[in-house]
């Protein structure tokens, strides 16, 4: 998808999760609304999901769209991790070249995970993406992805 086209989805689907997402202040309900979204606007995401974690401190996968996933994530492992550990957005244009990541499709190829902060700064999770596709993920979803986590009620 050139730039300018997934810019103009990102721009109208922000849009309608900010109109979506004020029929309920529960988190979990706007995770899953989140999903349906993404997933059914973004023709490139193969998975889409949320792993949060627990207050024992492991991730477990809690709401998602696409194949089975992995329901729980091997501690400061993978991606998701990573972007916890970091606390930031991070972007893999090739997994299979990520260091210690985590295979629970082998059908993807790309991923962008993005963190979840709660009132208190505090990370809680992250939304995962992944791609069957090579390099699918760029600053735009970096970027759009980033605002689309920040209109959840934490």
């Amino acid at each position: 998808m050139d730039k300018a086209k997934k810019e103009g989805r990102y721009s109208r689907v922000y849009d309608q999760l900010v109109e979506l997402l004020k029929k309920s202040e529960d988190t979990t309900a706007q995770m899953c609304t989140i999903n349906a979204v993404l997933k059914n606007k973004f023709d490139y995401f193969f998975w889409c999901g949320f792993y949060c974690l627990t207050p024992d401190g492991r991730m477990v996968v809690r709401t998602y769209q696409g194949p089975v996933a992995c329901m729980e994530l091997k501690k400061d492992t993978g991606v998701c991790w990573a972007g916890v550990n970091q606390r930031k957005t991070i972007l893999v244009p090739d997994v299979e070249k990520f260091p210690n990541h985590i295979t629970c499709d082998s059908r993807s190829k790309s991923e962008v995970v993005v963190p979840v902060f709660n009132a208190n700064n505090e990370v809680i999770g992250v939304l995962d993406v992944d791609s069957i596709e090579l390099n699918s993920f760029d600053e735009i979803d970096a970027l759009w992805l980033e605002k689309i986590i920040a209109l959840l009620k934490k």
